[in-house]
């Protein structure tokens, strides 16, 4: 029997690559790790992971079907440069677009244009809904992402206790979901998924091991549709106490997770059925 090699969909921020704000180093300064810069933006260095992290990313990609998945948008994802063989496949846009040799899939786009369209409300109505109901004396931007979700960027602290429970109480009777990230607030709709976009891609490489990685609520799908998962000790899952049977809770945080992650990626993709 022919077996294909493990499919390893992960996030991205927060989970491989961090932020200067998101690092969460705890060692002395000269013992901190190396650092390598995986993103520019606007001149500045925006991502980072470390350099063991690099070498362990360049090894998976060489070991098994590594697919970054991430909510960011397609120009987005594009400022980074991993330190590994270039993907394949990725995808961007919480699923709405899967990027196969660095062009979206037109097939997935009318795929996921039919979902939209049948089963939640409007962009437009969602959208004029987080205007209404956001205070400029917190709300600092208004986003859309791809013409699928919208975002906005708030001052955490000073979101009114309350406030995002109500917005997804509207937002789920309508087919769409809230998700505070940072300072982010994003409504997605439900249709929208990781996890259909990774069993698109297990379906068309014969994948027959499918391992993940996230932080936030929305990878929890992601992380449910894997044979084996893997959430950091930090970020929203971390924050709401979020387990599934299938998925290890690890208690590293910040960057050390992501050396973890990509440590436990490598383990079980080279356990899994090779091919022949």
């Amino acid at each position: 029997m022919t077996f294909r090699p493990a499919l390893v969909a992960s996030d991205l921020d927060r989970t491989l690559i961090y932020s200067t704000a998101a690092l969460a180093l705890t060692a002395p300064d000269a013992e901190a790790p190396r650092l390598l810069c995986v993103e520019v933006y606007q001149g500045k260095p925006l991502s980072y992971v470390t350099e063991a992290a690099a070498e362990l990313l360049d090894e998976l990609a060489r070991t098994a079907a590594f697919m970054p998945v991430t909510t960011r948008t397609r120009e987005q994802y594009r400022r980074i440069r991993l330190p590994c063989p270039t993907p394949r496949y990725a995808i961007c846009a919480n699923g709405g677009h899967l990027l196969v040799d660095g062009e979206s899939d037109r097939d997935w786009q009318a795929v996921v244009a039919a979902r939209l369209a049948d089963e939640c409300a409007t962009l437009d109505e969602v959208r004029a809904h987080l205007l209404a109901a956001a205070d400029p004396a917190w709300l600092l931007k208004e986003r859309v992402a791809e013409d699928l979700f919208a975002y906005l960027v708030v001052e955490r602290a000073l979101l009114p206790d309350g406030w995002l429970a109500e917005l997804s109480d509207w937002a789920g009777s309508r087919g769409w979901t809230v998700s505070l990230q940072g300072r982010k607030v994003y409504a997605v709709p439900k249709p929208l998924t990781k996890s259909a976009a990774v069993r698109e891609v297990a379906r068309r490489t014969g994948a027959r091991t499918v391992l993940a990685a996230g932080d936030s609520l929305l990878d929890a799908d992601l992380l449910l549709a894997a044979d084996r998962a893997w959430r950091p000790g930090h970020g929203e899952l971390a924050d709401t106490g979020w387990r599934a049977g299938n998925v290890e809770v690890l208690a590293d945080r910040g960057v050390a997770a992501g050396e973890e992650i990509l440590r436990r990626f490598l383990a079980a993709a080279r356990t899994a059925p090779a091919a022949v």
